[in-house]
C-alpha cells in the first residue's frame, strides 16, 4: 500500500500518514522520549533483541559497543535499564593488532567516523525499543561526564561514552513532540537561500506544538538567563525556540572543556597519527 504524505506544517500532519501497515514506520513516527517507568523489568530476551537491533545499524568499523545497567534505583527516572552507548577505539585496535597493524588513523578522524558507528547503533535500539513496547530517553550530556563514567564503568583509554538511552516499560502516554515542517528540513538539489517567511513558519510551528502540549510546564524546564538579560516568559509563552536560544546562546562555549574530557578518554583530537 502507498503511503499518504501530508504536508501541512501542522504538529498532526505526520498522523495523516498511513502507516498501519507498517510496523516500523510507525514505531519510528509515534517515538517520544519516556520519562517515567513502570518498575517492570524488561525479559532477557527483549533486552538482547533492542541491543541485537543496535549492532545491525550500518557502520564503518563496527566502533559502537554498549554498557547496560539494572540498577533502576540509581537511574535517571528511575528507568528498569540504562544503557551507555560507547565509541569503542579500544576494541577496535585489538583487532587491529590481532592482524598485526596498528592504527594510524588520526584521533579526531577515528573519532568522527567512531560516533557516527556509535550514533546508529543508539538510534536503531531506541526504534526497537519502541516497536517492542518500550519506552526511552536520550542523556546527551555524557560526553561531558566522560571522565566521571570512565571512572565508574572501569573504560579502558580510547572508549568514549556518546550517549546514555534509559529503557522500559512506559508509564506515561505522551504524544510525540512537534518537528519542523518538512519543506524546512528537506532541501533538493542545493541548499536554499534564506528565507524569512519559511523561517517564522518553522519556528511558529514549533512554538505552538511544544505550547499546546504545555510541554515546558508540565516538566518544570526553563533555562535560566545568564548575565544582563531579563526575564520575558512564563510558562505560557516559554516555547521551543527559546528554550533552544538560552541552551546554544548560553552553554558550552570553551572548547577546553570537551577536549578535556576526550583528553581524559585517551583521546587527543589536535594531534596527528593514533
Amino acid at each position: 500500500m502507498a503511503l499518504r504524505l501530508c504536508f501541512e506544517p501542522q504538529l498532526a500532519s505526520w498522523k495523516e500518514i498511513a502507516v498501519e501497515e507498517n510496523p516500523i514506520l510507525r514505531a519510528i513516527l509515534d517515538r517520544k522520549s519516556v520519562r517515567r517507568y513502570k518498575p517492570e523489568m524488561p525479559p532477557a530476551e527483549v533486552v538482547e533483541a533492542v541491543v541485537r537491533a543496535g549492532q545491525q545499524a550500518p557502520f564503518a568499523a563496527q566502533m559502537g559497543s554498549v554498557l547496560l545497567s539494572r540498577d533502576g534505583e540509581k537511574h535517571p527516572f528511575r528507568a528498569p535499564l540504562l544503557f551507555t552507548v560507547l565509541v569503542d577505539v579500544h576494541r577496535l585496535e585489538r583487532v587491529l593488532a590481532a592482524r598485526g597493524w596498528t592504527r594510524k588513523t588520526c584521533d579526531l578522524a577515528i573519532l568522527l567516523f567512531g560516533i557516527q558507528d556509535a550514533a546508529y547503533m543508539a538510534e536503531n535500539m531506541v526504534i526497537a525499543a519502541e516497536a517492542l513496547g518500550l519506552g526511552s530517553c536520550f542523556l546527551g550530556m555524557a560526553p561531558f561526564r566522560a571522565a566521571d563514567l570512565k571512572k565508574e564503568y572501569g573504560l579502558p583509554d580510547r572508549v568514549f561514552p556518546l550517549v546514555q538511552l534509559t529503557m522500559g516499560y512506559p508509564a506515561e502516554d505522551s504524544p510525540a513532540r512537534p518537528r519542523y515542517p518538512l519543506p524546512f528540513a528537506l532541501y533538493e538539489g542545493r541548499y536554499p537561500e534564506d528565507d524569512g517567511e519559511a523561517l517564522a513558519e518553522a519556528m511558529a510551528t514549533m512554538d505552538q506544538g511544544y505550547l499546546a502540549q504545555d510541554y515546558y510546564r508540565k516538566a518544570g524546564y526553563m533555562v535560566k538567563l545568564e548575565g544582563e538579560r531579563e526575564e520575558a516568559h512564563t510558562f505560557a509563552t516559554y516555547g521551543w525556540t527559546e528554550h533552544m536560544g538560552r541552551k546554544w546562546g548560553q552553554w558550552l562555549s570553551d572548547p577546553e572543556a570537551v577536549l578535556a574530557q576526550l583528553r581524559a578518554c585517551g583521546f587527543d583530537p589536535t594531534n596527528g597519527e593514533g
